[in-house]
Formats: structure tokens, C-alpha cells, sequence
């Protein structure tokens, strides 16, 4: 009855139009009122409080902070000029430089949304220029920023090992790596799917040309922009070379970024939480010192903005963990859980049940809501039908990605759109290609267990 209750009061509040996070509290509330009378509401602050006072969950706030300091210092920027220098002139080279770009910044902020901001209103104007229509050049930047919650570091892998730590114990050292192969497989079929998107008129690009010039935070500095034809008797292979040399070197302190963060990491001189705020550290002085596109001015803003994202996540992971203590507290996960064992043995069928269950769920709700509810009761279920339990993270992870693309509440689809001023209903229709793509690298990562174990075992994590 009480199950009946939680669930059924937090999508009617859902479909009212709540956001997430008081859709969750206030459903557990009535709950727990509906368990014990209103005496029970005591515990909500002690559990909201403790569950956010988690130092592993420090890492969160640290790496939003560092993604914010990153895009005013013109990171992003020149990320993007480096990857156009590489492939852009090339025949849908700049859709494959949206694709580069996203899995560059998403291995800096560990979010999806935030890689889309962050590179959005660089590349989407810059492929509508080059003939790309408006509907395909956005759900191409939506998509892509899908990696963002996949490749390390991942704010998702984070709340999935802190969550799943009650029934199976799995590093987020080892999540972060296995995340690796995924992201690249769904780069690498992301490209595939942008080859097929039609132009309406034929690449114009100059030579040395960036696809970034003049975006940013930081002020209009053009630093990646047209570098102007080449000099004469310089051949066109010399220029490119050059701008490609060029750009590069300016790109270099961005790049260096995950090196640090994941090296560190993986070196085990830091942990996860100590490597973002050496993250935010690093970023800090390179916006100040070596791009110097930060003044003393911006600060309250990037603090404001990095507090502003951060208190939304936290928010959504405490009320989140007063829905997961009612779900707890009443068995709902177990009863579900033997539910699920009860219908079918087949592992099989067990992990695709599991997929189309998180496909709708993700339709809905954000990644970190997704995974409070619902690691409890598929997990079990997949560990008890022998799936490894970073198997189960990876393709939870790759699953509730493909939700940050999929109406009604697809994230990543109202940045994209408000980014680029495109109906929701038309960048829905470019989704297409995309979604089919991602679903394709879901599947092998749910039936391949080698994709997502490999390399951690192969570095002995």
C-alpha cells in the first residue's frame, strides 16, 4: 500500500508539472505521514542532511565548479578550434568536430547538459552556416553531450557507486575507467550516424578557419578564428599544417585537464574528490594566468553560476535519499526485485526488461534521480542473475544517457534547443539517427560484459 503511495503520488505530482527533487520529497512525505502520522516527517532532515554531507558526493559540486571556471576561460573554444584544425575541412568534418569537442569537455565536466552549454553556441551556428539544417545541428549537439555522463569523470558513475555500496561493492576508480570504451564506442557511433545527415549547400570554409572563434565567456578574443590565406608560395598542406600546430598549442592547458584529473586518479596520488578540486585549482590559474580571459571581476560570478548547479543536483540527491529510505524502510525495493526474478530466469531477458525500463524512466526523470530509485531495485535483481556489478553501472550509466535525448524531459534536448532558438518538436524529430546509434552501443554494453571490464582489469582496478 505504502508502495502504491510513494510511487503513485511522485508521478501525479510528474505530470503536474513538479520538478524532480520536491516531487520527490513531497512524495516521500505524504508517505512516510501515511506510515506513522506526521512524528514520521522527523527523519526527513536527518536522512536529507546526511545523505548530502557524503565526502565521496564533495567531488560533484568541485568538478561543476571546474566545467563553469573551464568554459569562461575559453577552454571550450579552444578545444573546438584544435578539433576543426584536425578534421574540420574534411567532408562532414565539422560534425565530426561537434563529436571530438563534446567527448573532450565531457571528460572536464562529468555532465551532460554542461558539455552542451559549454560548446553549444560555438558549433551550432557553425553547422547551420555550413548547410546543416537547424532541427540536425541541434539534436547532433544534444546528442554528442550525452557523453557527458559517461566519460570519466562522471558524476553518475559517482552517485552509482555510492548508491549501489549496499548491495555490491565497486570502486568509482574502476567505474571511471570502464566508462572509457563505452564513451568511445558511442563517439565513434555518433560519427557513423553524422555521416548520413544532409546539407543543403557545400562546405565553405577558409583556410585556417576555426569553427570557435569568438565564443566564450571570456570576451571576444578570436584567438582560433581565420587565420587569413596563406602567404604566398606557402603551400595549402604548410598553412594547415601550421594552423594545426597553432591551435594545438593553444589548446594544450585544456587538454592537459583530464590527463591531470584522470592521472591522478588512476595513479592513486588523489582521489576522485581531492582530483576535482585540483581540477578547479588548475583551471582557475590557467583562466587567470595563461589565457587570462578570467579578471578578479568574474570570480562571484563563476561562484555563483558553479553554486546555482550544484545546489540543483544536491537538492535532487537529498530528497532523492528520503524516497530511497521510505522505499527501504517498506521492502518496496525487495518485493519489486522478487517481482521481476519471478517473471522470467533468463538473464537475457532479465537485462532487456531492465533497458526498456530505464529507457522510459530516463524519459522522464534526470540521470541522478534514476539512479536513487532505481539502483535498488534493478541492481539486486541483475547481480542476482549473475551480471557483474560494473557491467550493471556502465549500462545503467549508457541507458540513462540516452534519457538526457528522449522527450518529454530529455535535458540535454531543452539546452540544445534554447541554445540554438529551435522548437523542442523539431530538434525531437533530428533525434532519430542519434538515439538509434546510442541504443546500438547500449545493447553491446549490456550483452558484452569484456566492454565495459576490460580495461580496468587490464590496469588491475
Amino acid at each position: 500500500m505504502i508502495g502504491v503511495v510513494l510511487f503513485g503520488s511522485f508521478f501525479v505530482l510528474l505530470l503536474l508539472g513538479v520538478p524532480v527533487a520536491f516531487a520527490l520529497g513531497m512524495a516521500a512525505c505524504v508517505s512516510l505521514v501515511a506510515m506513522g502520522g506526521f512524528g514520521e516527517l522527523s527523519i526527513v532532515p536527518n536522512v536529507f542532511t546526511a545523505s548530502v554531507a557524503s565526502e565521496t558526493l564533495l567531488a560533484i559540486p568541485f568538478f561543476i565548479l571546474a566545467g563553469v571556471i573551464m568554459e569562461y576561460a575559453g577552454i571550450s573554444r579552444r578545444l573546438v578550434d584544435f578539433a576543426h584544425a584536425c578534421v574540420g575541412r574534411r567532408k562532414h568534418g565539422l560534425a565530426i568536430v561537434v563529436i571530438i569537442a563534446a567527448f573532450f569537455f565531457s571528460a572536464i565536466s562529468g555532465s551532460g547538459p554542461a558539455t552542451v552549454a559549454a560548446i553549444g553556441s560555438i558549433l551550432i551556428p557553425a553547422l547551420i552556416r555550413q548547410g546543416y539544417a537547424a532541427r540536425h545541428a541541434t539534436s547532433l549537439l544534444a546528442s554528442a553531450g550525452s557523453m557527458g555522463i559517461i566519460v570519466p569523470p562522471s558524476v553518475a558513475f559517482i552517485i552509482f557507486a555510492v548508491v549501489v555500496s549496499d548491495y555490491a561493492g565497486v570502486s568509482i576508480v574502476r567505474l571511471f575507467v570502464a566508462g572509457i570504451v563505452p564513451g568511445i564506442l558511442l563517439a565513434a557511433a555518433l560519427v557513423v550516424a553524422s555521416l548520413f545527415l544532409p546539407r543543403t549547400q557545400p562546405v565553405k570554409v577558409a583556410a585556417g578557419a576555426g569553427a570557435g572563434s569568438g565564443g566564450g565567456h571570456g570576451g571576444d578574443r578570436g584567438d582560433g578564428g581565420d587565420a587569413g590565406s596563406p602567404p604566398a608560395g606557402e603551400g595549402a598542406e604548410a598553412a594547415a599544417s601550421r594552423g594545426l600546430g597553432a591551435s594545438f598549442g593553444k589548446a594544450v592547458p585544456g587538454l592537459l585537464v583530464p590527463l591531470i584529473i584522470l592521472g591522478g586518479i588512476y595513479g592513486g596520488i588523489v582521489t576522485p574528490t581531492e582530483s576535482a578540486v585540483v581540477a578547479a585549482v588548475y583551471a582557475l590559474l590557467v583562466g587567470l594566468l595563461v589565457y587570462r580571459e578570467i579578471s578578479p571581476r568574474q570570480l562571484y560570478r563563476i561562484l555563483v553560476t558553479a553554486s546555482a548547479q550544484s545546489a540543483v543536483v544536491m537538492l535532487i540527491v537529498g530528497a532523492a535519499s528520503v524516497f530511497a529510505y521510505v522505499v527501504t524502510v517498506n521492502q518496496i525495493a525487495e518485493n519489486l526485485s522478487d517481482a521481476l526474478l519471478g517473471l522470467t530466469g533468463n538473464t537475457v531477458l532479465i537485462v532487456l526488461l531492465a533497458i526498456v525500463v530505464l529507457l522510459i524512466v530516463g524519459a522522464f526523470i534526470d540521470a541522478v534521480s534514476a539512479l536513487y530509485l532505481f539502483v535498488p531495485i534493478i541492481a539486486p535483481v541483475l547481480l542476482e542473475a549473475g551480471v557483474d556489478v560494473t557491467t550493471i553501472g556502465v549500462m545503467m550509466v549508457v541507458n540513462l544517457a540516452l534519457g538526457l535525448v528522449t522527450p518529454p524531459v530529455g535535458v540535454n534536448l531543452f539546452v540544445a534547443a534554447g541554445i540554438a532558438k529551435v522548437p523542442l518538436a523539431e530538434v525531437v524529430k533530428g533525434i532519430r539517427p542519434f538515439f538509434a546509434a546510442g541504443l546500438v552501443v547500449l545493447l553491446l554494453v549490456a550483452y558484452v560484459p569484456e566492454l565495459s571490464n576490460w580495461l580496468p582489469d587490464l590496469l588491475g582496478f
